[in-house]
């Protein structure tokens, strides 16, 4: 049995927290926050804490707290030579302090508290500071039903980055796209079946390969039209930035 305690109750806290919990060889033996409010409602599931001067004996502290919360946090622990991993994509397997045995938990993949999340379609990106610790982390990834990936920092900080585009801004033109809808009556579902088709697309094409529409085959009519249509200046900024960008990596 994996004894864990978490630190932060955000998104991925709370989900960590769920999978943990539901595993037959994970155990969370405590949950720390700062604020107790946070993480109230499961004191009858873990033993809770807002004192760091409490923390029990665990193989693992999962620090799942925001990039600027790491460092300090580390640094407060009452301890050291244990193995403290965070939950970041971004920040580096050394932001941790040095005292403790350092490494990298990073599930990649979007969490929002209300969404359920199941971990088996969670990649996680695991990496250790010891060679001797990346065992115990594979093993989490495994209790939980993930698939572990080792990777090193900088290939991290890059899925991170690449995240951003495919989620983040992704989700942005979804939103612009539901403004577009919503300014003529239309259901913004109706597109629904485009974007899961979209998505499933690059299961068997690159993205590359897989790009269709008014830029790539350089229709200026549809374009202006498009333009045209747009009443929101901002919208017609991303239309023209997102237009010349796959005109670009086309060479057209």
């Amino acid at each position: 049995m994996i004894k864990t305690v978490i630190l932060g109750a955000g998104n991925v806290a709370t989900h960590l927290f769920k999978a943990f919990n539901a595993s037959e060889t994970v155990t969370v033996a405590q949950w720390y926050n700062r604020n107790l409010t946070s993480i109230s409602k499961y004191k009858n599931s873990v033993s809770i804490t807002d004192d760091l001067s409490e923390l029990v004996d665990a193989d693992v502290y999962i620090l799942a707290v925001s990039d600027d919360a790491i460092e300090a946090l580390s640094i407060a622990l009452p301890f050291q030579n244990r193995l403290v991993v965070h939950t970041s994509g971004s920040s580096s397997l050394y932001t941790a302090d040095k005292k403790h045995k350092r490494g990298v938990f990073y599930p990649l993949q979007t969490f929002s508290k209300d969404a359920p999340v199941d971990f088996k379609d969670v990649p996680l990106c695991i990496e250790a500071l010891k060679k001797e610790d990346l065992p115990i982390l594979k093993a989490l990834a495994e209790a939980i039903g993930s698939k572990s990936h080792k990777v090193n920092s900088d290939q991290r900080q890059a899925l991170h980055l690449a995240a951003v585009f495919v989620n983040n801004f992704t989700n942005q033109l979804y939103r612009v796209a539901h403004e577009i809808t919503e300014s003529q009556g239309a259901e913004f579902d109706i597109l629904k079946p485009l974007i899961k088709e979209t998505a499933n697309k690059i299961e068997s094409l690159s993205p590359y390969l897989a790009q269709t529409g008014p830029a790539l085959r350089r229709d200026k009519k549809t374009i202006k039209r498009h333009l045209k249509q747009l009443e929101n200046e901002h919208h017609k900024d991303i239309y023209n930035l997102l237009t010349k960008s796959i005109q670009k990596t086309h060479g057209r």
